[in-house]
């Protein structure tokens, strides 16, 4: 199985959930999950910035070989650039759209 964690709100309780459900499915140890992709846009850019509230916990699930996606309209949305992300963070032209592509190709969406 394979999920995407739609990372859309500003909202620190709402970004602490996602990455913690990440968490949760990468540490599954029924087998049963393969893949996980994390997309942020809107709000949820933040969680993926260097000075970002979850800067240390992002940076372990990347480590860890958790994909993240920044979306590029956001960063322009919020005046940011892509050095203000975290090193290992890739970025999209549009979150929505990289988000329908993984559905696309198999992901179970998730958004807290």
């Amino acid at each position: 199985m394979q999920s995407v964690i739609h990372l859309v709100s500003g909202d620190e309780t709402e970004q602490r959930t996602a990455l913690n459900i990440a968490r949760n499915l990468l540490d599954d140890e029924s087998g049963s999950i393969d893949d996980i992709a994390i997309v942020a846009q809107a709000g949820g850019i933040h969680a993926v910035t260097t000075d970002g509230e979850h800067a240390e916990d992002v940076q372990s699930l990347l480590d860890d070989g958790v994909p993240f996606k920044g979306c590029s309209n956001t960063l322009a949305a919020f005046d940011l650039e892509e050095s203000d992300l975290l090193d290992g963070v890739e970025t999209v032209p549009e979150g929505a759209v990289e988000v329908t592509r993984l559905q696309d190709e198999g992901y179970a969406y998730l958004r807290p």
